[in-house]
C-alpha cells in the first residue's frame, strides 16, 4: 500500500506541476482551457499534499501523536 501512495504523490504532484504551468500559460482568449487546468492543478495540489501527509505519518508515527490539555504538566514556579 505504501508504493501505491508514494506513486500516487508522485503523480499528483507531477500534474500539479504540468497543469499549474498550462494554467499560467494559456492565453487569455482560451478561458475554458485555463479554468480546466487550474482545477486539474488543484486537484493535483489537494492529493499531494494529502498523500505526502500519510506518507509522513506513517514513516513516524509517534511524532505525530497528539498532546491532550491533560497531559501537559505545569511548568514548576520560579
Amino acid at each position: 500500500m505504501n508504493k501505491f501512495i508514494a506513486t500516487l504523490c508522485v503523480i499528483s504532484w507531477s500534474g500539479f506541476w504540468a497543469f499549474g504551468y498550462l494554467a499560467l500559460s494559456a492565453g487569455v482568449q482560451d478561458s475554458g482551457q485555463m479554468v480546466m487546468a487550474i482545477v486539474l492543478a488543484a486537484a493535483g495540489l489537494f492529493t499531494g499534499i494529502f498523500t505526502y501527509l500519510k506518507i509522513a505519518r506513517d514513516q513516524d508515527p509517534q511524532r505525530w501523536n497528539h498532546v491532550r490539555q491533560d497531559e501537559i504538566t505545569p511548568a514548576p514556579a520560579a
